[in-house]
């Protein structure tokens, strides 16, 4: 009898069933199936829940990003996902880590960008005993996530991780959201040490409770290290049908005023944004661009209108809502004349029929991708151009405008600088190829009709959300896809507190970026609304604080810019842009007055 291939025999059984406990865990699986994906940043706020995750991802290649808030991490991961076409990611422990992040992911949810968050959790057994940082996690975000999971044994980290990554993609993105409980993500020996009872009842009842543990146990593990499949799963995209493009070429073959709307859905995967750049140029119809939109067409593109909006769309007869929707940003679609010929274009239904019950109605409404769409449009309307008095018409009107935005810059403020003038000469200095990261409220308003982002993915804003906070995050991710460009962060002096410690995180991970803050000592953007109707400013008034002082401390360089160095502002953003690709973040802390440029709009 040959012993050695009983004993031979028993050690591969014991390999298959008892799953190599010791050097193995379940944050392999997780790193596995990521490195699968293509996913090169993980970002996180490190906590002994997700430990293993975190080790296992930093092993395989993956660059482990650590934040110093939670929310930093999913912003920063939203960004990564705007700007590379796959999913971001960001990892956070259980407990108050998790709720740490809820506005983040709900900004991402309605700025749809595919996005996986990882939360640790409670033990398997534990959960709903007073385990450290238990609470009811799933219930917090099934209503912001496309698709929730909770891990029940290691087995299922493989296949349910390939669904979420699957499902945060397809549609309308998303973010995804998978929680591990601990026992699911550490090593077999560690997780049945803690299983062990140190002094069981004796009798039946200690039996019974033995073989509980023990059955849980081995259900937990089975088949953990069986050989999976980690590549990716088809991403379903919702797509025009033929004739709803027909239908549309023959609309806007017969237009003589069209107008294009684009949004942030525009430039979603699997369309790369040059190629929705040729169609909208070969159109040459007058496009209006909003959220990640914005710079898709260049800096000076004879059809990129930027002024005037609700001026053009009463005089347009024919509006193509290319992933743009009719919210409070286009006052519910009441901006829309009703003598216009609508063609509505976006992947997710509610959104496409918005308020079309109410302020206007679609010609055409396609649920599908709106960049391939102008895509297709382009090339059924092949050798067709817009008319070119349309788009001069309107763009003359952007000179007029963009000419009275000049001289209101060269106005004198009571006190510092003017806002106008800053923010100018920023857009006058920055590199080719910036990315501008929007933080704040009117300040950032204002830049929004200033500076001109150079190129398409080169605008980063919250969204329809109008988070305040993102800047951190946004820039950080930002930095790390485009390492080459300048990135710059517009801040108002109230959003800039939210993510000012970030520039700890900048220092670390050696991601200089440059911040440029308005500072006015004030909430204004609500203090413009609230005390002329209410009259009072009680909770808006700030300091004007040393913010150059606080980003020093963090390991970057600040410089304060009063009225007193408005002759030396172009100088001062130079030294900001050469110390930055010495490999310092910095901050510009600009004193600035008040002006009534944007007088009269609202902060609701």
């Amino acid at each position: 009898f040959d012993t050695s291939l009983l004993f031979g025999n028993i050690s591969q059984m014991i390999k298959k069933h008892f799953w190599n406990i010791l050097p193995r865990h379940g944050g392999e699986s997780v790193a596995e199936v990521l490195r699968a994906h293509g996913v090169k940043f993980l970002f996180t706020l490190v906590g002994g829940h997700i430990s293993p995750i975190l080790v296992a991802c930093e092993k395989v290649g993956i660059r482990i990003v650590d934040t110093r808030h939670e929310a930093t991490a999913v912003f920063a991961a939203d960004a990564v996902a705007r700007l590379s076409g796959t999913v971001g990611v960001a990892a956070v422990t259980a407990g108050p880590g998790l709720t740490n992040t809820v506005t983040a992911v709900k900004n991402a949810q309605m700025a749809e960008s595919p996005l996986l968050l990882l939360g640790g959790a409670a033990g398997t057994l534990l959960q709903g005993r007073g385990a450290l940082q238990d609470i009811d996690q799933m219930s917090l975000f099934k209503p912001l996530c496309k698709f929730c999971a909770s891990i029940r044994t290691v087995r299922e980290i493989v296949p349910t991780l390939r669904k979420a990554l699957a499902i945060a993609q397809s549609g309308t993105p998303g973010p995804v959201f998978i929680e591990f409980p601990i026992d699911t993500l550490y090593p077999y020996h560690l997780v049945a040490k803690e299983f062990a009872v140190k002094n069981p009842p004796k009798g039946l009842m200690g039996k019974v409770v033995s073989w509980y543990l023990n059955n849980h146990l081995m259900n937990l593990f089975a088949g953990a290290w069986e050989t999976r499949d980690v590549s990716p799963l088809p991403v379903h995209i919702p797509q025009a049908t033929d004739g709803q493009v027909q239908r549309c070429v023959e609309l806007v073959s017969r237009a003589k005023n069209p107008v294009i709307l684009l949004g942030s859905q525009a430039t979603l995967p699997p369309t790369p944004v040059e190629d929705i750049r040729k169609a909208l140029e070969d159109l040459g119809i007058p496009c209006f661009l909003g959220g990640m939109s914005r710079g898709l067409l260049g800096k000076d593109s004879p059809i990129h209108i930027r002024q005037n909006r609700r001026d053009a769309l009463k005089e347009a007869d024919l509006v193509l809502l290319a992933g743009t929707v009719c919210d409070f940003r286009l006052s519910y679609g009441r901006v829309l004349s009703r003598r216009s010929k609508i063609i509505a274009v976006n992947r997710d239904k509610s959104q496409l029929l918005k308020n079309s019950d109410m302020f206007w109605r679609p010609t055409v409404a396609i649920q599908g991708d709106a960049g391939s769409f102008l895509v297709r449009l382009s090339k059924g309307l092949k050798g067709h151009r817009c008319p070119e008095e349309w788009p001069q018409t309107l763009k003359a009107g952007d000179l007029t405008k963009e000419n009275a935005n000049r001289a209101k810059a060269d106005e004198k403020t009571e006190q510092h600088l003017n806002p106008l003038k800053v923010l100018h000469r920023v857009d006058e200095l920055m590199a080719e190829d910036s990315i501008i990261v929007a933080d704040g409220g009117d300040f950032v308003g204002s830049a929004a009709y200033i500076m001109r982002p150079r190129g398409p993915l080169r605008w980063l804003d919250p969204g329809a959300f109008g988070t305040l906070g993102v800047g951190g995050g946004f820039a950080l991710g930002a930095k790390l896809c485009r390492p080459e460009s300048e990135v710059w962060i517009v801040y108002g002096d109230g959003s800039l507190a939210y993510s000012v410690a970030e520039f700890d995180t900048f220092t670390r991970h050696k991601t200089p970026v440059i911040a440029v803050v308005g500072n006015d000592a004030c909430w204004s953007q609500i203090s413009r609304e609230q005390v002329p109707i209410l009259g009072s400013n009680v909770a808006c008034g700030l300091s004007f604080t040393d913010y150059h002082i606080v980003a020093d401390g963090y390991g970057g360089k600040g410089y304060l810019v009063g009225r007193e160095h408005g002759d030396q502002l172009s100088d001062i953003i130079r030294k900001a842009q050469k110390v930055t690709k010495e490999g310092k973040a910095a901050l510009l802390n600009v004193l600035i007055g008040k002006t009534n440029f944007r007088e009269g709009s609202i902060s609701v």
